[in-house]
């Protein structure tokens, strides 16, 4: 009896205690190399490993090395994992303080700029514009492009030289000193390439890069800026924001749109899911890319896809392009190019997927993202390998075995 006593609480005192370590196993079934963040659920962990929630544990790859993490306001594990082809990576979790850590994904809302909303990671930035804008009218609908060749965070940087300077500049302007007026600008705008790249992607009246909107049949209704907003993660290896829209009119209806958008480490993709509440029947929702005037060439059209190299603000100065993009991995009704009236505002038009007869309130999840020719896809055909390889790899996604 009293063996039986002392082993049970033994027992009891080894399920509080909890385990010395977690196994996760990361397996790779497709014949790539993979390199990206996987999910675990805190809870089983924190369970698992008998600690209360919050960064009280280490992960550890198979080297002895310890490697970033992150917890997600959705209650998961971020792990950076690198895993070969139909090849495993196993990491342990053990109790203890994490190290400090690199950041390599952020970002904010920059009231000092109209109210952008601007993040990044370490392959290229983005930033949508907000309310001081919308009340100054200009007219700037979709998301903007800012390309970098640096895993180092660099948008808070650019921000800050550029608005620092802005009234010196400003100053000189008015005394007459043209000259030393455009020098000063030219070595702090961020509108120039200083060694780490720029901000030389047109948007205006357009949706830009990946910003979604009603259809009226080839009608493109154009969403303005956002309303509300809040960060629900901020790296080191993820940033996602959520986002509330004005209200639209939409065939009599008063519709507002939502989004959810994130960007992680290492990828050249954002993840957007967007919905509509208010609406009384379905919608037509689509997304896609600006086609601009100097160069109405190079699109690409998918079944799920579209593509397009897009020639930047000054073809001729800058010789390079950047390229752009939109995946709708669960299928678009149609992928097309709807052409802009007259061709106004530099716009030709845009490289839509159309998504036709959305339910009030449905989900609707996709990607849209951008690359660089001075930086990690140098050619367009480099582009469209990415897309593909990034396609493969949702439909098969790395396997996550908790132990």
């Amino acid at each position: 009896m009293k063996k039986t006593v002392l082993s049970f609480v033994l027992a009891l005192m080894a399920v509080t205690a909890g385990a010395q370590q977690v196994t996760v196993e990361v397996k790779n079934n497709t014949p790539q190399q993979r390199q990206e963040l996987v999910e675990i659920d805190a809870q089983t962990v924190y369970k698992k490993l008998g600690v209360q929630p919050g960064r009280n544990f280490r992960v550890i790859n198979a080297v002895r090395q310890e490697v970033i993490y992150q917890i997600t306001h959705d209650g998961k594990i971020l792990i950076d994992a690198s895993v070969r082809p139909h090849g495993t990576a196993t990491f342990s979790i053990v109790k203890g303080q994490p190290r400090d850590v690199k950041t390599f994904v952020c970002g904010r809302q920059y009231p000092e700029r109209v109210d952008d909303i601007a993040w990044e990671n370490d392959r290229g930035a983005y930033r949508l514009y907000g309310p001081a804008l919308q009340r100054n009218k200009e007219r700037a609908f979709g998301n903007d492009v800012w390309v970098k060749n640096t895993p180092d965070l660099e948008v808070e940087k650019r921000y800050k030289v550029e608005l620092d300077n802005h009234p010196a500049i400003e100053k000189l302007k008015k005394e007459g000193k043209t000259e030393e007026a455009l020098a000063m600008e030219e070595a702090t705008t961020y509108h120039f390439d200083h060694g780490y790249g720029l901000d030389c992607y047109k948007v205006g009246p357009s949706l830009g890069c990946g910003a979604p909107a009603l259809m009226d049949g080839r009608n493109i209704i154009f969403p303005y800026c956002y309303k509300d907003y809040k960060i629900l993660d901020n790296g080191p290896l993820r940033f996602t924001v959520s986002l509330v829209y004005h209200p639209t009119d939409y065939k009599g209806q008063k519709i507002t749109e939502h989004r959810l958008l994130s960007l992680d480490k290492g990828s050249n993709f954002n993840r957007q899911t967007v919905w509509y509440e208010g609406a009384k029947k379905n919608i037509d929702v689509a997304s896609g890319v600006v086609i601009h005037n100097e160069d109405t060439q190079s699109t690409v059209i998918g079944n799920d896809f579209v593509q397009y190299a897009d020639p930047t603000d000054n073809p001729q100065g800058q010789n390079f392009q950047i390229y752009v993009g939109v995946i709708f991995p669960a299928g678009a009704s149609e992928t097309c190019v709807v052409e802009n009236d007259g061709h106004q505002n530099g716009i030709y038009g845009h490289a839509l997927c159309i998504k036709r007869n959305v339910h009030p309130n449905e989900k609707l999840t996709y990607y849209w993202g951008s690359a660089w020719s001075k930086f990690d896809c140098r050619t367009q055909d480099e582009w469209q390998l990415r897309i593909d390889n990034f396609k493969k790899a949702l439909k098969q996604p790395l396997a996550v075995v908790v132990k």
